[in-house]
């Protein structure tokens, strides 16, 4: 080396320590000379080694703008992590500012630095002692904004100290620091009592303290297991409430008054009370206070029987309404939102003020079709000319959908306000008079509409809309222009020439057109039983039944053909029969859905029409707290969402019925669950038409079971029972139920059916598509008729025998149901069938047959997953004992080499497509650690393992 060393250094040599000598001509240090060498080397450290400099720098100004460069690099997406303990360091200061940015710096890599957060900790504790309140304050909210447990129990005294300061800027900020704390571990916020000491905040001196008192406490009701102990509104709490009301902030106030929305008065006295104090808010400057001191209102309003007074009450709502379309167009759109459903219960309320819905040439669309909407309810018989002058203007705008609006609104005005039905249908024919195409065909498709609510009323003006036809190209207005032609046929002496013109392009025409032409040539000869008609029906029929792929109009068709064909009265009887009125469409709304909806007003279920569940699942995981470092952080998993029972999108249309009274119609597609790959399921036919398979479900990310202690797992499953088929998807019938083991061991389908139509329901009639499992049931529902408002259950026999769907194994179940006495129609739900339900008894296996197989699967087969369990279930003689009775049986147990670890292995058997598929798995256990490491290997079919997995955290996370 030294020889090496000396040659190097020589100026017109360069040698390597390896391979021939390099051409100095061409060598890099050949070309310097011996003070050349500078240049490769650097007193400059880089900005990191400067800031950390700076920030240990005595001077505080320099420390201040250090930690300012620090914040700037990290709010730009620069790690600055490995300054930690150097900012940590400059919280001992009496600079507020620069307390604040080295807080920011904490808040942000606390999450990434847990053990070094600790650091801080004394400081923490130390500044919320501090004689400013500002700093007091600051050091409680930065605590509760760092989300890293082992700092959460540091944070309880201080907490408590400061809930009770006498500062009211640092109880107010402690209160909310509580909800924040609740977020992490409510357990702990329980046991201390920091909840009880929220109530207490309710009658503090000062407003905002009360405000974010009550905002804390609703977010925890909303977030807790038992939401009615945490807090419930009495008499003398509300009147502690409407007192800090007229002195706090406008979101203080809002907090307030959505609490308030909740209270039930004890009375009418109670009631009109409350309103007189919440009153004076519909004058306030902010849209939100305003929009909920109207949802206070509306909700005393039931509680007060006199309908003078309500009418009264209800009245002062108005102008504040009003007041909101003079804002923004976004919040002129949130402010109709929630006065179309105030006035589908209220409508007397703005029927005097339609003029402000009026729409103006600068609104945008959105707003438009809303103001439309909101006139269409509130048209009477004392404001329908107003209204009928602004719809046929709006009929003249270039924007076609909102003119397509237009012109239907003219038509739900005649169907619900009979005596403007005739002054309705002069403005549409004089819309036809303009001869413009989409106009033309939108009144078309109206006035079938107001033919069927007054049936042989308005028939003059059949004339005029034949002298459309030649303009007719869109699906829908051919359809209604088709089926007025069949249904006053007797009364158009040309009704077999229009229909031969249409039926010249029979096979080229959409789905819902060919139908209507079907039936109206049907309709046709049997009003005109002579030679043309009968040439008419023979060719449609036999287009129909040898030249269509559509099963709906083939099987119509036939129908039809055999009704002819053996008896022509009984098919005058069936085709001729009186159909049903149309109805008013305004208050489109179920009436529980609308209460439950006006108690939601200025929140986003008031914009969507949707209860909050339906759109914002809470999940609230239990918290496991054995008071060690090793315990399982909760994490936010994906899976929540993917348990039994979620309600899937359902298919409430109305479809044709085969011959044979069989379900024929394909349902939507089903959502993907959560936890598994995109991918369509479609119901197919369900007399055996073919369905896609789910893409198989992901593996999770392997965990190695040593670092249980530190890891993050998913929370189990949502629990099963949940809606199936909800109300407004049923057309009145809403189903509930779940799969379950049965007494005797094989699968039941419990099942509640809701009847919230006006008529008794009964017959019910099940059906499964294909599935995993191939599970059918064995026989149909038995029970008496549910009558309107009632509920009845059933239990449903469940059997393997059904078709059984090859490929990747899911435990999407799609059903589809009927109830005769309701209506034709049949209706779809999705649900999710646990595998611990439909586990076979004989899945035992003997250890040695257990190790043979194991070894005999490929590892790549193998599925991992760390998985959380209840404190019960964390020892392998609990977990066997739950997972026996699901049929997953315990074939040995052993102790894994050099750890304290203990494996269990089991055996579980599922019915499959051919033939039954065994199930192998292996669940590590780790004392003291509430979560196991299950291994599942499977042959066939694919996708098995990962329902393995699902229904091991579902058995194994109920507490026993």
């Amino acid at each position: 080396h030294a020889s090496l060393q000396t040659l190097n250094s020589h100026p017109g040599l360069c040698v390597r320590s390896h391979g021939p000598p390099r051409d100095p001509a061409v060598c890099p240090h050949a070309m310097m000379s011996s003070g050349d060498a500078r240049f490769f080397s650097s007193t400059k450290k880089g900005e990191i080694a400067e800031w950390r400099a700076e920030l240990n720098n005595p001077d505080k100004d320099v420390k201040k703008d250090a930690v300012k460069k620090c914040t700037a690099a990290m709010t730009v997406g620069k790690d600055v992590s490995m300054l930690f303990t150097d900012v940590v360091n400059c919280m001992q200061t009496d600079n507020v500012e620069l307390k604040k940015l080295v807080y920011l710096y904490l808040i942000n890599y606390a999450k990434t630095q847990p053990d070094l957060a600790i650091l801080a900790v004394n400081t923490f504790v130390k500044d919320t002692q501090d004689p400013n309140p500002l700093i007091r304050a600051l050091a409680v909210r930065t605590m509760g904004c760092i989300r890293v447990n082992k700092i959460t129990e540091y944070l309880c005294d201080p907490l408590q100290r400061t809930l009770a300061d006498e500062d009211p800027y640092v109880r107010k900020t402690a209160a909310i620091c509580v909800a924040k704390l609740f977020d992490i571990n409510p357990e702990l916020v329980e046991d201390r009592g920091f909840i009880d000491q929220l109530r207490e905040l309710l009658a503090d001196s000062n407003p905002m303290v009360v405000a974010n008192a009550v905002a804390a406490l609703a977010e925890i009701r909303d977030s807790s297991k038992t939401p009615d102990t945490v807090f419930r509104l009495d008499s003398n709490t509300v009147y502690k409430l409407l007192a800090a009301l007229n002195e706090c902030t406008e979101w203080g106030q809002v907090f307030i008054l959505d609490s308030l929305a909740s209270y039930t008065a004890q009375d009418e006295r109670d009631a009109s009370s409350v309103i007189e104090r919440v009153t004076p808010r519909l004058q306030h400057a902010n849209c939100a206070v305003v929009l909920s001191a109207v949802k206070v209102i509306i909700g005393q309003l039931e509680a007060i029987d006199n309908p003078e007074t309500v009418r009264v009450l209800a009245k002062k709502l108005a102008p504040p309404l009003v007041t909101l379309l003079s804002a923004e167009p976004e919040i002129q759109y949130v402010a109709l939102r929630n006065i179309n459903l105030v006035i589908q219960r209220y409508p007397e309320i703005l029927r005097n003020e339609i003029k402000v819905f009026f729409c103006k040439y600068n609104d945008p669309i959105y707003v438009k079709q809303e103001k439309l909407e909101t006139m269409v309810k509130l048209a009477a018989e004392t404001n329908i000319e107003q209204v009928l002058l602004e719809f046929k203007e709006y009929a003249t705008e270039v924007d076609v959908d909102f003119v397509r609006k237009a012109v239907r609104a003219i038509g739900r005005c005649a169907i619900s306000i009979e005596s403007a039905a005739e002054r309705c249908i002069s403005v549409l024919l004089e819309l036809i008079a303009t001869k413009v195409n989409y106009v033309v065909q939108e009144a078309i498709v109206v006035i079938k509409d107001i033919f069927r609510r007054y049936p042989n009323q308005y028939e003059g003006v059949i004339g005029t809309l034949c002298d459309s036809l030649d303009t007719l190209d869109e699906p829908e207005a051919k359809a209604s222009m088709v089926w007025i032609i069949g249904e006053y046929a007797e009364r158009i002496d040309n009704a077999e020439e229009l229909l031969e013109a249409f039926l010249e392009t029979f096979l080229e025409e959409a789905p819902e057109v060919q139908l209507q032409l079907l039936t109206a040539t049907v309709k046709l000869f049997l009003k005109k039983p002579v030679s043309g008609p009968q040439a008419l029906i023979q060719t449609v029929l036999n287009q129909a039944t040898t030249e269509t792929d559509d099963p709906d109009l083939r099987d119509r068709a036939y129908i039809y053909w055999r009704l002819l064909s053996s008896d022509p009265e009984a098919a005058k009887e069936v085709v001729l029969a009186s159909k049903p009125m149309i109805r008013d469409d305004r208050n489109s709304l179920d009436p529980g859905l609308l209460k439950e909806l006006l108690g939601q007003l200025s929140t986003l279920s008031s914009v969507y029409y949707k209860l909050p569940s339906t759109f914002v699942p809470r999940a609230v995981a239990a918290a496991d707290d054995d008071g060690d470092d090793d315990e399982v952080a909760n994490g936010n998993g994906n899976s929540a969402g993917a348990g039994v029972g979620q309600v899937a999108s359902t298919g409430g249309a109305s479809t044709s019925m085969d011959m044979l009274g069989e379900l024929t119609a394909p349902a939507p597609a089903a959502p993907t669950p959560a936890g598994q790959a995109s991918g369509a399921v479609l119901l197919g036919d369900l007399m055996g038409g073919m369905g896609m398979d789910v893409v198989a479900p992901g593996a999770s990310p392997l965990m190695n079971v040593m670092d249980m202690g530190s890891g993050s797992v998913n929370p189990a499953p949502a629990a099963p029972g949940s809606i199936l088929l909800p109300a407004e998807k049923g057309a009145g019938l809403e189903i509930a139920g779940v799969v379950a083991r049965g007494g005797a061991g094989a699968p039941v389908y419990n099942l509640t059916f809701t009847n919230r139509t006006q008529a008794p329901l009964d017959g019910f009639q099940l059906q499964f598509n294909k599935n995993t499992f191939g599970l059918t049931p064995a026989s149909q529902p038995q029970m008496d008729p549910v009558q309107p408002g009632d509920s009845r259950s059933c239990q449903l026999a469940l059997t393997f025998s059904g078709n059984s769907s090859a490929g990747v194994a899911s435990a999407t179940l799609q059903v589809a149901v009927k109830s005769p006495r309701q209506n034709p129609a049949v209706f779809y739900f999705n649900d999710q069938v646990p595998l611990e339900a439909v586990l076979v008894a004989e899945g035992r296996m003997d250890a040695a047959v257990f190790a043979q197989q194991w070894q005999s699967i490929p590892a790549a087969q193998e599925h991992t997953q760390q998985l959380p369990v209840s404190p019960a279930m964390a020892n392998p003689d609990a977990a066997a004992r739950a997972l026996g009775a699901a049929n997953l049986f315990l074939v040995s147990t052993r102790a894994v080499p050099g750890t304290n670890l203990t494996a269990a292995c089991f055996s579980g058997k599922a019915p499959g497509p051919q033939a039954e598929s065994w199930l192998l798995l292996e669940i590590t256990f780790a004392p003291g650690v509430h979560a196991v490491k299950v291994a599942v290997r499977e042959r066939a079919p694919a996708g098995l393992a990962a329902l393995a997995l699902t229904a091991v955290q579902r058995v194994l996370s109920r507490a026993q």
